[in-house]
């Protein structure tokens, strides 16, 4: 298993989106729109390691009780639909609470979301 992205939300979504690109080489996809969650997002590619995710939502405030701006979640790719169907029904079955059911998303990926023990978000992605 590896990291597969970080995500960061934001209210200046082509801001982040040129600071990451121009002054770390980061390639961007098109953005991403899905207008009936007011979500946005660009994932930002470099040569090597990880990805971030670069989101925007309307209705996110700053708040430390459930989603703010900053740091979103952790995304940890596996190797397909099976693998991640059976580590969320691991997770489910050890009491941690799977708070993004497995899906296919808008944008491609087939995923699955659990809290860590903290509470943070963990993405479970693969992308065929």
């Amino acid at each position: 298993m590896k990291i597969h992205h970080i995500a960061i939300q934001t209210t200046k979504l082509e801001e982040m989106r040129s600071f990451y690109c121009t002054y770390f080489n980061g390639i961007s996809n098109q953005k991403y729109i899905n207008p009936t969650k007011e979500f946005e997002s660009y994932f930002i590619h470099f040569d090597e390691g990880v990805s971030i995710e670069l989101i925007s939502r309307k209705d996110i405030v700053f708040s430390m009780d459930g989603e703010y701006w900053g740091y979103c979640h952790l995304a940890l790719s596996l190797n397909s639909k099976a693998e991640i169907c059976e580590l969320t029904e691991r997770l489910r079955k050890d009491n941690y609470q799977i708070v993004g059911e497995p899906r296919v998303t808008g944008d491609g990926y087939f995923e699955s979301v659990v809290l860590d023990v903290d509470g943070n978000k963990v993405e479970l992605v693969f992308k065929p």
